[in-house]
C-alpha cells in the first residue's frame, strides 16, 4: 500500500468508518443519503474564534455537525456586533502536512469557484492552524497541528440535487463562465482528492500533458499494489491512450474551472432557497468533460442518465463528439483510482484495470497483446 492508503486504513481502524458500499460499492445505494445531524458540543480553539469574519463577534455555540472521514466538522453560531446571529461551517483536520495541503487546497478551490459562481459554493472565510494542540480521538499524536477551514453554513436538504436539469445547468454555467488566469490548464496550488495530493500545482498549455501527470500521480501512489503486467497496461494508457484520445481534441480547447470531486455527497440542495450547491472541492482548470468522469462510476447516483444527458445539453460534447464515451471512461480512471487507494476493501482497483483494458483494446490492441497474460 502507498502511505496514503496506509493512512486511510489507519483512520478506518481508529473509528472513522469507511462504508465501502456507500463510498466505493459496485452500484449506487438505493437509500437516500443520510441528512447531516447536529451533535454534541464542539470545543473551539482561539484561532477559529479570531478568524470569524466580523470583528467583535461573540461565540454563541459550536456543535458537531455531519461527519468527515478525515477529521471533524461543526456548526458554529456567533453573535455579530450588530446583535444579529450568523452560522458558519467548520472543518478541522489533523493529518500533519497532508492536513495542511487538504485545507489550503480546499480554501483556494472555494475561492476560485466562488469568484465565478458565488451561490454555487459556500462562501470561504478563513483557514489556519489551531493555537493550541488538542487531541482528537482516533487521529494523530497530540503534538500534531490541527488545521481548520471556516466557511458559510448552508443547511443540506437533499443529496444529490434531485432536479438533474437544474443541477446540470449550474455546473455547466460554472464551466462556461470560468476563465483560466494564465490561459492554460492547471492550478496555482496543490489540491486534493480526499487525502491524496493531486498534480495540479502547475500550468500547461496541453490538457493531455496535465491529465497524464494527474493520472500518473495516482498510479504512482498505488504502485505497490500493481503487479508488473498491470504496470505495463497502465503505461500503455499513459503513453498511447492519453495522447491518442486527448490529442484529438481541438487545439483551442478551453481550460474550464472544475470542482474536481463532484460525487453525490459533495453536492446538495440548500434548505433555505432550494438551489443546488456544491462543496469539498479539489479544483483545477481542466477540460470540462473531466468533471463528468467522476459521474461514470455506477456507485454514484450522478451516473444516472438524467444527470449526464442534462449536462451534455447545456455543455455539448467537444469534438470529436463520437469519442465522448471513450474520454469519459478515460477520465473515470483518475477518480476510481483515487477512491481505490482511500477505501480499503473496495473493488475499484479491479474496475480501473478492467477499464484500462477496454481502452487499450480499442486504441492499442497490438501493444496490449504483448503484455501477456492478465490476471
Amino acid at each position: 500500500m502507498s502511505p496514503d492508503a496506509n493512512r486511510g486504513a489507519a483512520l478506518a481502524a481508529d473509528g472513522l468508518e469507511i462504508d465501502v458500499d456507500r463510498h466505493g460499492g459496485e452500484a449506487a445505494p438505493t437509500e437516500p443519503v443520510p441528512k447531516p445531524q447536529l451533535g454534541a458540543a464542539f470545543g473551539l480553539d482561539d484561532a477559529v474564534i479570531a478568524a470569524l469574519p466580523a470583528p467583535g463577534s461573540k461565540l454563541v455555540a459550536a456543535r458537531h455537525y455531519a461527519r468527515s472521514l478525515w477529521g471533524q466538522t461543526a456548526k458554529v453560531t456567533a453573535e455579530l456586533p450588530d446583535g444579529t446571529t450568523e452560522h458558519y461551517f467548520l472543518k478541522t483536520v489533523r493529518l500533519g502536512e497532508t492536513g495542511r495541503v487538504m485545507v489550503t487546497g480546499e480554501f483556494a478551490s472555494l475561492q476560485a469557484l466562488h469568484a465565478v459562481s458565488p451561490t454555487l459554493v459556500p462562501v470561504p472565510h478563513a483557514w489556519g492552524a489551531y493555537t493550541n494542540t488538542s487531541p482528537s480521538p482516533g487521529l494523530q499524536s497530540d503534538d500534531e497541528p490541527t488545521y481548520f477551514l471556516l466557511t458559510q453554513f448552508r443547511e443540506v436538504a437533499a443529496q444529490p440535487p434531485p432536479n438533474a436539469d437544474a443541477f446540470a445547468a449550474r455546473v455547466a454555467a460554472l464551466h462556461a463562465r470560468s476563465q483560466s488566469p494564465t490561459g492554460q490548464f492547471g492550478f496555482h496550488t496543490t489540491t486534493c482528492h480526499g487525502t491524496l495530493a493531486q498534480a495540479t500545482a502547475r500550468w500547461d498549455a496541453s490538457w493531455a500533458v496535465l491529465f497524464r501527470a494527474m493520472l500518473a500521480r495516482m498510479l504512482e501512489l498505488d504502485d505497490p499494489a500493481w503487479p508488473a503486467v498491470w504496470r505495463q497496461v497502465a503505461a500503455l494508457v499513459l503513453d498511447r491512450v492519453v495522447p491518442r484520445l486527448l490529442g484529438a481534441l481541438p487545439a483551442d480547447l478551453k481550460p474550464c474551472l472544475v470542482h474536481g470531486d463532484l460525487w453525490d455527497e459533495n453536492t446538495a440542495v440548500d434548505a433555505a432557497d432550494g438551489e443546488p450547491f456544491v462543496f469539498d472541492p479539489g479544483s483545477c482548470y481542466a477540460h470540462n468533460e473531466y468533471e463528468i468522469g467522476d459521474w461514470h462510476a455506477e456507485r454514484h447516483r450522478l451516473s444516472r442518465a438524467e444527470y449526464v444527458e442534462s449536462y451534455k445539453r447545456y455543455f455539448p460534447p467537444t469534438e470529436p463528439k463520437e469519442e465522448w464515451d471513450d474520454r469519459n471512461l478515460l477520465y473515470s480512471l483518475r477518480f476510481d483510482l483515487g477512491a481505490a487507494i482511500m477505501i480499503p476493501g473496495c473493488n475499484l482497483r479491479q474496475v480501473v484495470r478492467r477499464n484500462m483494458v477496454i481502452l487499450c483494446q480499442k486504441f492499442c490492441p497490438e501493444e496490449l497483446a504483448e503484455c501477456g497474460q492478465l490476471e
